[in-house]
């Protein structure tokens, strides 16, 4: 396998397989795809265990 030193990427140790090459460019072209279709990824939302609002009356949040 010859590498042009260009390459966007490179196998510093050992060789890709033709399937591990074949998963990496699904996994490469996937995510061009999300980034080019304007889907902004999902955030992490809020906590439901602890709400924003409250904090206890000893918290040093509290001012």
């Amino acid at each position: 396998m010859s590498v042009s030193p260009t390459a966007p990427i490179r196998v510093e140790k050992g060789e890709a397989t033709e399937e591990e090459l074949a998963a990496l460019a699904v996994l490469l072209l996937s995510r061009t795809a999300l980034a080019g279709s304007g889907a902004e990824p999902a955030s992490p939302g809020t906590t439901s265990w602890r709400p924003h609002a409250f904090h206890a009356p000893h918290s040093w949040q509290r001012s």
